[in-house]
């Protein structure tokens, strides 16, 4: 099941896929990847979360391309968007 949204964001790319990449690290995952477009997996519960990132002007988009069944896009949407701003 496939999600996708996008995080606006003020700072320039490079700070806030710095903090991504810290976040996704701190929960034992890995972001690939430079300030125009990559991927990242981390595990939850035992189950990965994989996705891939671009940045166009402002906006940081996210395509989540798998995830456990139970934890619904707008969890990781939260997440990510209390980790980069």
């Amino acid at each position: 099941m496939a999600c996708e949204f996008t995080i606006p964001f003020t700072n320039n790319a490079t700070e806030v896929l710095s903090k991504a990449k810290t976040a996704i690290e701190g929960q034992g995952g890995n972001l690939n990847g430079n300030e125009s477009a990559g991927d990242f997996d981390v595990s939850v519960f035992g189950n990965t979360i994989k996705g891939t990132y671009s940045v166009t002007g402002s906006d940081l988009d996210i395509v989540i391309q798998s995830k456990p069944f139970l934890i619904p896009c707008s969890s990781i949407e939260g997440f990510l968007k209390n980790k980069v701003m």
